[in-house]
């Protein structure tokens, strides 16, 4: 019996998932569009997205500068280099887009997302979540006589390791904040 060749872009998690060998290879996109900071503008921007059945993967909102009223939204989606390529520049057609960044292609950059993981357990399992906290970097932010909160910062993958780890010691429930990202240089 041989191992099923999943190409790049494919699902590892779906059987149903899997990916024509012939096809253009899905990838990732971490998108950074500068807008207006006024109403209805994160719904048109997310409508874009409902209303042609692409997905988001990711998004974070916030004000970046208060006194030219612009707010930054962090995006990451998925798609062949021409969906992306499509997704770009419909998203510069919107009247309040300011500017749209590909950072995936632009050159490097530091993508970073913050989570909160809550742990309940006793004895050598409270221990050993302790331990892998320490290893991890993760703070304790909560602690009580039966259950933990940590608070970590890092990669996707990062994140993502360390809920796997702590499922078996009692992970309840996680928050995550989406991705953060910016162009690393000048």
């Amino acid at each position: 019996m041989s191992a099923l060749k999943i190409k790049k872009g494919s699902s590892r998690k779906s059987a149903y998932d899997l990916r024509d060998p012939n096809g253009e290879v899905i990838e990732n996109h971490t998108l950074a569009i500068l807008v207006d900071n006024e109403a209805g503008v994160l719904a048109r921007v997310i409508g874009l997205f409902s209303g042609r059945g692409y997905n988001i993967e990711s998004l974070t909102v916030a004000e970046v500068d208060h006194e030219g009223h612009l707010s930054r939204i962090t995006i990451v989606t998925r798609g062949t280099p021409a969906v992306i390529e499509q997704i770009k520049a419909q998203l510069g057609r919107i009247v309040p887009v300011h500017e749209v960044h590909d950072l995936t292609v632009e050159g490097p950059s530091v993508e970073r997302e913050l989570a909160l993981f809550k742990v309940t357990g006793q004895g050598d399992k409270r221990i050993e979540a302790l331990r892998l906290a320490e290893i991890f970097r993760a703070n304790v932010v909560d602690s009580t006589l039966e259950s933990f909160v940590f608070e970590m910062t890092g990669t996707s993958e990062k994140i993502d390791a360390f809920a796997d780890l702590m499922r078996p010691l009692g992970l309840i429930e996680m928050a995550r904040t989406g991705i953060a990202a910016l162009s690393r240089g000048a």
